[in-house]
């Protein structure tokens, strides 16, 4: 059984996961401020002088963007 990994820092192992889990509409646990999300990985993209990544809730529908550099973690569910 594998096992979750959880990214805390912005690397080039970490964005591949992120470009992987787009590519593959893979669900993603995210945590900002104290407060986790769960969301369905849309697209990642620039925005200024940020990255920031779009999903999408899967109870709503609802569409959410996080800057890369207010993630505390994140992880890239099955």
């Amino acid at each position: 059984m594998a096992t979750i990994r959880e990214f805390r820092a912005l690397t080039p192992e970490s964005l591949d996961a992120l470009e992987r889990a787009v590519r593959e509409h893979r669900r993603v646990a995210l945590k900002r401020r104290g407060t986790e999300y769960v969301v369905v990985a849309e697209h990642l993209e620039t925005s200024g002088r940020d990255d920031v990544l779009a999903g999408r809730l899967p109870m709503t529908g609802e569409v959410l963007t996080f800057r890369l550099r207010d993630l505390e973690s994140f992880a890239v569910l099955s």
